[in-house]
């Protein structure tokens, strides 16, 4: 047993349960008077956090928006002197025009992409959730709801768990509390399960289970399987199997930002081929001697595929322009709108003259 801090009261065995390790332990001088807290909740006005002795409530002294729920920071008394370095960090795009990170959560062991064995099923935004998945340095796992209400939910599964190497995924009825307790091994002691995917697709009725917390749950529109809000706030829950959960909100357009190795790492049967073209500028579309197309010819490759692995990578590229980058191109692309507008006129006013 070993004192943190230098606080006789608090050791590492109590902080364990919250996730505490070694990577934490290390950015903790020996004589901090601060207290190692993880963070529960966020607001505009402070954070909720959890240390060995029970919960409380604490000021930052930036931005709470440079938070995110899963943090470990150091507090003293209630205010926050420090955040320590993440293990894991899930973010997002956020909405808007230039390009900003959301984060979504932090310090998460295992990522939770719940889709349904229905009309929500859908390939490319599971690729999508994976890379983020990747990026982040999470487990990345599919969980499958609606089983109970699918002809063929091993049909579902098989196409998920092609997506990726990475990848575990299975279906399970989430009304039913023995099926939803498989997840029970990815949210143990220390450990933190996070659930991510649209609205609608059980991701509260996994919580009320795994928790013991029984939130409201709302229907789906039976004619497009899309579901209404239900959590609209993450915090950071306490599980039967005495890990944590954090449930999030549902996305209903989940944008990648920083995500480039976390795409090269799902789309690996892509990736791995593009070294291997006979032109170092390929551009994987009619040249001779393109690895990629003769995968598509051999049949060992989807072309529905290759064209989601380039949607991504142009979207990936544009997500991670710069504040600076954004202005810089949208000057450039005003000054040709203009220039065009010039040489339209002009020409107008030679064919009238």
């Amino acid at each position: 047993m070993s004192f943190v801090t230098g606080n006789p009261n608090l050791t590492t065995d109590t902080l364990a349960s919250l996730g505490w390790s070694a990577h934490f332990a290390r950015q903790v001088a020996p004589d901090d008077p601060a207290t190692p807290a993880r963070v529960s909740e966020v607001s505009r006005a402070g954070l909720t956090v959890l240390t060995a002795t029970g919960p409380a409530s604490v000021i930052t002294p930036d931005s709470t928006g440079l938070y995110a729920v899963g943090d470990w920071v150091m507090v003293q008394g209630p205010r926050v002197t420090a955040r320590l370095d993440r293990l894991t960090e899930i973010g997002r795009r956020a909405a808007g025009p230039v390009a900003a990170r959301q984060l979504i959560a932090a310090n998460v062991d295992t990522l939770a992409i719940v889709t349904s064995c229905n009309a929500d099923f859908n390939v490319a935004r599971l690729e999508r959730y994976l890379a983020m998945a990747s990026s982040a340095g999470c487990l990345p796992l599919i969980v499958l709801t609606k089983a109970d209400e699918a002809a063929d939910p091993a049909s579902y599964v098989n196409t998920a768990a092609r997506l990726s190497s990475l990848v575990t995924a299975f279906a399970l009825n989430g009304r039913d509390g023995t099926d939803v307790a498989r997840l029970n091994a990815w949210c143990g002691p220390g450990q933190t399960l996070a659930l991510v995917g649209s609205s609608g697709v059980g991701k509260t009725t996994l919580q009320n289970h795994l928790t013991g917390v029984i939130a409201a749950t709302q229907g789906i529109r039976e004619d497009d399987a899309k579901g209404r809000h239900t959590t609209t706030a993450r915090a950071l829950r306490p599980t039967l199997a005495g890990g944590w959960l954090i449930d999030t909100p549902g996305i209903r357009e989940l944008q990648l930002s920083d995500a480039a190795d976390g795409i090269e790492a799902v789309f690996s049967d892509v990736t791995d081929l593009l070294g291997t073209c006979r032109f170092s500028d390929c551009k994987h579309e009619s040249e001779p001697g393109c690895a990629v197309q003769a995968a598509i010819a051999a049949g060992t490759l989807d072309p529905d595929r290759l064209r989601r692995w380039q949607k991504l990578s142009r979207e990936e590229s544009h997500s991670s322009e710069t504040v600076a980058q954004a202005r810089a191109r949208a000057r450039q692309m005003n000054k040709l709108y203009k220039s065009g507008k010039r040489t339209a006129r002009m020409k107008r006013g030679d064919e009238t003259g």
